[in-house]
């Protein structure tokens, strides 16, 4: 299945994207990275659209973006206000979280999509994917105690309720995304929300960081930044590509999209020196055993 080997690829990219984002949000200011992101995520798209406006360069492949109206422009915008606002949450979590934490919550986040999936498109699981759906939920009850082991409180830590709602506005995203991909073009949707990110984050900038911006952590450049955005556009081109198959199941890709948490749990312990990994591990172990009997399960 075309679409599940590529929500595997954009997993890969996905997991890079988190270790990109550890690296550049440590001792630094968060909503400025996180302006810079959508910066440098819009510029990727910029000349895409350009090209797709002005010339035929563009036409039938799967780079054009086609030009579409108000109508179409309305939802686009509302994904963008969704996306951001998990953003937002994800990476205050992340700056003040270990990543092999914050995976693993993550990684729980399509168990909300299949909630919503079954809800609004009737999808249905079989025994294979409950199965799957299952270890994720126990992973998380796991990661608690883990947790625990390094003073984080899963119940009074505020900083877990910022990724568990980035996890449930993601969620809400892909829910979002299901509808979007089989209405309007992936090029269009995906190069528009990034545009669109940039002039919501000007007054977010302007006004809560801005003003404050010498009595909290400052800002400091690093090339990790640029690198959040080259991963994130192409972990969610590959990943609006698999939604677009008229035969793809939007909990599926989802949950097969978390396997990331592979990646970044490496660079956690490797690169990062992270504490309590044996117990960590098992949690992770759960989530991997739930990919494999999803993807036994969509064969």
């Amino acid at each position: 299945m075309m679409w599940l080997l590529l929500a595997f690829t954009s997993a890969v990219l996905l997991g890079f994207y988190d270790v990109f984002k550890k690296e550049s949000l440590r001792d630094n200011a968060v909503l400025p990275v996180l302006f810079l992101n959508t910066i440098f995520s819009s510029l990727i798209f910029l000349p895409f659209i350009l090209i797709s406006a002005f010339t035929p360069v563009l036409d039938g492949t799967i780079v054009d973006v086609p030009v579409v109206g108000w109508e179409v422009h309305k939802y686009i915008l509302l994904k963008s206000f969704i996306v951001l606002s998990s953003w937002i949450f994800g990476y205050f979590g992340m700056k003040h979280l270990p990543l092999t934490i914050v995976g693993p919550i993550n990684a729980t986040r399509p168990v909300m999509v299949l909630v919503g999936a079954m809800l609004l498109f009737g999808e249905r699981l079989n025994l294979y994917q409950w199965t799957g759906v299952t270890l994720a939920i126990l992973s998380f009850l796991m990661l608690s105690r883990s947790g625990k082991k390094e003073g984080i409180d899963f119940k009074h830590d505020r900083w877990i309720y910022f990724v568990v709602l980035a996890a449930l506005m993601g969620a809400i995203s892909g829910l979002y995304d299901k509808y979007l991909m089989k209405r309007f073009n992936p090029m269009a949707v995906q190069a528009w929300y990034n545009i669109y990110q940039v002039f919501i984050m000007c007054p977010i900038l302007a006004w809560l960081w801005y003003p404050k911006r010498k009595h909290t952590t400052p800002f400091r450049w690093d090339w990790t930044i640029l690198l959040i955005s080259l991963f994130l556009c192409a972990a969610d081109f590959v990943y609006f590509y698999a939604l677009s198959y008229s035969d793809s199941m939007v909990s599926i890709v989802s949950m097969v999209r978390r396997s990331s948490v592979l990646v970044s749990f490496l660079f956690g312990a490797l690169v990062f020196h992270e504490k309590n990994l044996k117990s960590k591990a098992i949690d992770l172990l759960l989530v991997l055993l739930g990919m494999l009997f999803l993807y036994w399960g969509s064969r």
